[in-house]
């Protein structure tokens, strides 16, 4: 047991920044105007699972789908590192926002009569929570850990799927308490949190691509 927590453990660690709960609440607090309660409640619950089934898919299928279009594990190492990256230079350094957080919650109120979109997977699960850095992040890991791994089998087949899960009900947990947490937290802190995760995945995307390189240079050593 001891070593299923730390697999879920690392992998939370590895996941949360790349999928930055807080980044999809911020967007979802500009995209709800319009949707009474029990309409952002249906598209939190919805956008959790498409994160989870995502994930699943990605770890699951995401090897095939490199063997069928000829991708190697070092370049999807560089490739994710620059998407990570990109996306890390985004939350450092982000583009000035049109509307006010206060605005977008103030827009949260109840309103009825009115047809709610659909938001859940476009853009809540993806990309805003499972977007291209998480993805090649789950391609890259589960090829990491199936050549090889510390963990006891029965570790390695049980965490994902729980890692994937409670990433899922993390996100639902912010969706559904996004106004108490803009309220809370504030616009200042949304942005430090934010800005702190993506200096984070800065430094991951370029481990990743250091990583990438050197498994390259030990493939092609001559």
């Amino acid at each position: 047991m001891v070593d299923l927590f730390k697999a879920i453990g690392l992998g939370l660690v590895v996941l949360l920044p790349l999928a930055n709960p807080l980044t999809t609440v911020a967007l979802f607090l500009g995209l709800a105007g319009d949707m009474n309660r029990e309409q952002r409640n249906h598209q939190s619950l919805m956008a959790s699972v498409y994160v989870f089934a995502i994930m699943m898919v990605a770890y699951y299928a995401g090897q095939l789908v490199m063997n069928t279009f000829g991708i190697s594990i070092p370049g999807l190492r560089i490739a994710g590192g620059l998407i990570v990256a990109f996306i890390g230079f985004r939350m450092l350094f982000p583009a000035p926002k049109s509307p006010d957080a206060a605005d977008a919650q103030d827009a949260l109120e109840d309103k009825q009569g009115r047809p709610a979109p659909n938001i859940a997977f476009v853009p809540l699960a993806m990309p805003s929570t499972a977007g291209p850095g998480t993805i090649a992040m789950i391609i890259s890991s589960a090829s990491t850990v199936r050549s090889g791994s510390d963990f006891p089998e029965w570790v390695v087949m049980i965490a994902p799927p729980l890692i994937f899960a409670i990433i899922g009900v993390i996100l639902w947990g912010c969706l559904r308490s996004s106004g108490a947490i803009m309220r809370w937290v504030g616009k200042d802190g949304i942005e430090a949190i934010s800005r702190l995760m993506g200096f984070l995945l800065v430094c991951m995307g370029v481990q990743f691509i250091i990583n990438g390189v050197l498994e390259i240079i030990q493939t092609y050593p001559n």
